[in-house]
């Protein structure tokens, strides 16, 4: 099954988790009266929104290239995450509104001991959905997989803190207990949601991903080939779980065609060793100059006009500059 294929399904069990945990958690509401519980049952209506919206966007990415679309429909992930991070936020300024509200006028609180025992389960399976799209949209570079399940996490993180609130207010009979629970992971569920919006609107605007740079330029580093004389004017592009990489390569410039196609191969074929299918590399192959001779490390080249002094070691500081690298 292909990446997306499985991001779409994934999604669809999210979907279908958080439209289970929603009904769990209104019960628990319905039963209680409780701000805090409706805390958690708030989110989990904005689970099943942001579900719906990150399965269609997944499926969107899912669809092959067309004539419209030649790098993809995966772009649609980032506006999905970010109108995640969006309803997320709402949702926690709502609760704040709530809280307040039922600080200036309490009201009472029943079947506390039923209430906590249905969030604590929902709590469980939330975490341990999370974990599992989380994981999943890490291993297939999905931000909308990523972003719901960070959702769900929070959500689990949430209902933890709002459990020992309960608990407390439970054992100690302090009405106030349960407003202040639901303000402090209201807070919590505010900052979730702006991080996941920053997240979108880096991706959205191709902003470059450094550790993934880094990552790559390890792999290459510690696995060099004597004909890679040069690598510069490296970029990574992310269309969803694509990830287009495009670069420029200098060999020796007495290769031919079919040779410099082969180190071509050989540095696509080191990429997606670390970074699997999902990667696409796109190369320009450059002739080298005789400047390059100081930075070249093939000892059998023929036409060698001066002695190598220094390797250069690619990093993210030069490998981006669109100009061959060489000693002053």
């Amino acid at each position: 099954m292909s990446s997306s294929r499985e991001n779409l399904q994934v999604q669809k069990w999210v979907v279908g988790v958080s439209v289970s945990l929603f009904v769990i958690k209104l019960a628990a509401w319905y039963i209680t009266g409780s701000v805090a519980i409706m805390t958690d049952a708030l989110e989990s209506v904005v689970n099943v929104i942001s579900g719906i919206i990150g399965l269609y966007s997944l499926y969107l990415a899912s669809l092959p290239r067309d004539k419209n679309h030649p790098y993809g429909h995966g772009k649609v992930e980032f506006l999905s995450a970010a109108t995640e991070g969006i309803l997320i936020t709402v949702a926690g300024l709502i609760i704040i509104f709530e809280s307040v509200n039922k600080l200036r006028f309490p009201g009472r609180i029943d079947s506390l001991d039923y209430g906590i025992l249905l969030t604590a389960g929902a709590g469980i399976i939330n975490f341990i959905a999370g974990w599992y799209a989380h994981s999943k949209g890490i291993r297939n570079n999905s931000l909308a997989l990523q972003a719901s399940g960070r959702h769900l996490q929070s959500d689990a993180w949430s209902t933890l803190g709002i459990l020992v609130g309960l608990a407390l207010l439970y054992f100690t009979g302090w009405q106030w207990l349960d407003s202040i629970t639901a303000l402090i992971f209201a807070v919590v569920i505010i900052i979730t949601g702006v991080q996941i919006v920053g997240k979108s609107i880096s991706g959205i605007m191709d902003e470059a991903d450094e550790a993934l740079l880094t990552e790559l330029l390890e792999v290459i580093n510690k696995n060099r080939n004597p004909n890679w004389i040069d690598l510069h004017h490296l970029r990574i592009i992310r269309y969803g779980s694509t990830l287009h990489v495009d670069c420029h390569l200098t060999v020796p410039w007495y290769f031919d065609v079919r040779q410099a196609h082969e180190e071509v191969d050989k540095l696509e074929k080191l990429a997606k060793q670390r970074f699997g299918d999902l990667m696409e590399l796109f190369v320009h192959t450059d002739a080298c100059e005789d400047f390059s001779c100081r930075l070249c490390t093939k000892e059998d080249c023929p036409v060698r006009k001066f002695p190598f002094e220094k390797i250069q070691v690619w990093t993210i500081d030069n490998i981006a500059e669109n100009k061959r690298h060489q000693l002053d």
